[in-house]
């Protein structure tokens, strides 16, 4: 998680003293308040967001029916070309069919003409934080879990009318909050929930405050509480946090192998957990039909998590070439984020600032690692704590296009992402296809007015021209 720390360089003296400030210690005591079942409760407060007035171009989901698109030029999420003159028939939240557009419509069906307009699947965010995106730091601080899964709310209709119909949830406690997505009780995309990243003490998720450090036995600390993160210092704890996650709805598992950026007290090189551990919670994984993905930046913390059978790896901006030949030799994922200027990050001073210039001089090598070994690659943006960044999830994925065509652009964002997906094996939450426009796939599609397969940058202005949205089978968008 790129960005996690970053609210704590607001807010603690980061001068090596570990002193609290004023604003923190009031944090403290608010969030301490609230257990994080309590916390949890409070998605009542997306339902009351969910019916305030959409954005512009927004509209409320249309109930699965049959919607028949015209006149479509198809990417399919797998193909270089676009497939000319085609319609889609969808019943319920299904594509059912998929044939010339001069064939008749079904008399009962909702007809939308594509004019010759792009159709292609729904996108995948497959780095994404459904909580934490683009909740603001005096909002964060405030300790409000109402205001928080409000602002959140607002940004899941956000995240879904830029494309997105699908995330992957890296982190934060959004399996209630998937379920009022789920239920149509607000807008959003479809989340692949980790749960609370699992951390050691003092690893890159230990986000408690100098107050809460030493830990006074089993009480948990404020981002446990809140279902943030989960601390576990011995292969016991650890086995139980896994299952705890798992047990709650989580179709992978997120555990923190090493430091972050922006973390204050957690360098960008150290390793956290053991070889031994790291294994004990691929196995509990296992044991539940679904894998486990580990954040790692530096080469050791990598290669301890692949020795340990590990299915992906978070990050990565730091790996060598020897790592990079051991992700090919045991075909392990990787999901980068291709963070290349300060535009994809907040402002940072202090050493963060030092190692977020680390990722950007990494980004590229990754990049070319991955095109020399042949290594699978997924793509997430990984954005937190930001609502100035989070409209740039779209320009995040066109930055792809430095070292891939168009077309594997999309693929990334497609079919590519959804294999990632699939790795969730029977723990997935949803039953379908994603990532591709064919028969019995799960209906989640995009109508692009101009050819991302010849200008990527077309993504990049979604709210003039992404003309219709559809996903499980229901309109959120369509200006047709």
């Amino acid at each position: 998680m790129f960005r996690s720390g970053r609210k704590y360089q607001h807010l603690v003296h980061n001068t090596g003293c570990g002193c609290a400030s004023p604003l923190l210690q009031q944090a403290t005591s608010r969030l301490g308040e609230y257990s994080r079942r309590h916390f949890l409760r409070s998605i009542g407060a997306t339902a009351v967001a969910g019916m305030m007035p959409l954005s512009a171009g927004a509209q409320s989901s249309v109930a699965p029916g049959k919607i028949l698109l015209r006149q479509a030029r198809l990417f399919d999420g797998k193909s270089n070309t676009l497939q000319q003159g085609t319609q889609v028939l969808i019943d319920g939240n299904r594509i059912v069919s998929i044939d010339r557009s001069n064939n008749p419509a079904p008399a009962d069906a909702t007809i939308i003409d594509c004019g010759d307009r792009v159709l292609m699947p729904g996108m995948i965010d497959a780095h994404w934080h459904s909580i934490y995106a683009a909740v603001p730091l005096n909002i964060l601080s405030a300790g409000d879990p109402g205001i928080i899964f409000a602002t959140s709310t607002a940004e899941a209709e956000r995240t879904l009318m830029r494309g997105f119909t699908t995330v992957r949830d890296l982190g934060g406690p959004s399996f209630t909050f998937k379920q009022a997505i789920d239920s149509a009780i607000i807008p959003g995309p479809r989340i692949f929930p980790s749960g609370a990243m699992i951390t050691t003490s003092g690893g890159h998720g230990d986000l408690r405050m100098p107050s809460e450090i030493p830990s006074n036995g089993g009480q948990l600390s404020v981002s446990e509480l809140m279902g943030a993160a989960a601390i576990a210092d011995d292969v016991g704890v650890l086995k139980q946090r896994v299952r705890e996650q798992l047990l709650q709805g989580a179709s992978q598992v997120k555990l923190v192998g090493g430091g972050g950026v922006s973390s204050p007290r957690s360098p960008l090189d150290i390793s956290t957990f053991s070889q031994e551990e790291l294994s004990a919670a691929v196995e509990v994984a296992r044991d539940w039909n679904t894998y486990v993905t580990v954040h790692a930046y530096a080469p050791r913390t990598v290669q301890r998590a692949l020795a340990a059978g590990v299915a992906c790896i978070e990050h990565a901006h730091l790996m060598d070439e020897e790592t990079a030949r051991l992700f090919a030799d045991k075909g392990v994922w990787l999901s980068m984020q291709p963070f290349l200027t300060m535009d994809d990050a907040a402002s940072q001073s202090g050493p963060a600032l030092e190692r977020i210039k680390q990722l950007f001089a990494g980004t590229p090598k990754v990049y070319g690692f991955a095109q020399k070994y042949g290594f699978k690659v997924a793509w997430g943006s990984d954005v937190l704590f930001s609502p100035q960044l989070t409209p740039r999830q779209n320009v995040m994925l066109t930055h792809l296009a430095n070292w891939y065509s168009n077309a594997d652009t999309l693929r990334t964002a497609t079919s590519v992402n959804a294999e990632l997906l699939a790795m969730s094996n029977l723990r997935t939450p949803y039953a379908g296809k994603l990532g591709v426009v064919e028969k019995d796939a799960l209906a989640d599609m995009l109508v692009w007015d101009g050819n991302p397969l010849d200008d990527i940058r077309v993504i990049e202005d979604p709210q003039n021209r992404l003309s219709v949205i559809i996903k499980d089978g229901r309109i959120f968008k369509n200006t047709l």
